[in-house]
């Protein structure tokens, strides 16, 4: 069953931020995830928005992968500037099985 990294984030430094976006992505892959949205601002329908932050969700295959990732070598560089590079929410959840119906 898929799971998914969403992230809600505001940009701190934007030079920091670039590489942090390089070093996070090449993790991604590396552990099989795939970007389904990336940096875009939402167009949000209820409640309130601080109109800087930024929505990004990644799909990993399973849960179990997607932890191996955060807690990976290859993403902990990225992690090292994260706090230096943006704010963010991050949450990890599991997506639904899929009928076969």
């Amino acid at each position: 069953m898929s799971a998914y990294v969403i992230s809600e984030v505001e940009v701190l430094d934007e030079s920091q931020a670039q590489r942090y976006r390089e070093l996070a992505a090449a993790s991604i892959a590396h552990y099989g995830g795939r970007y389904l949205v990336r940096g875009v601002l939402p167009d949000v329908a209820e409640g309130e928005w601080l109109s800087s932050r930024r929505v990004i969700v990644v799909e990993f295959p399973d849960m179990e992968t997607l932890q191996q990732w955060y807690e990976s070598p290859e993403y902990a560089e990225a992690l090292a500037i994260r706090s230096a590079a943006l704010d963010r929410r991050l949450l990890f959840v599991d997506g639904i099985a899929q009928s076969s119906a």
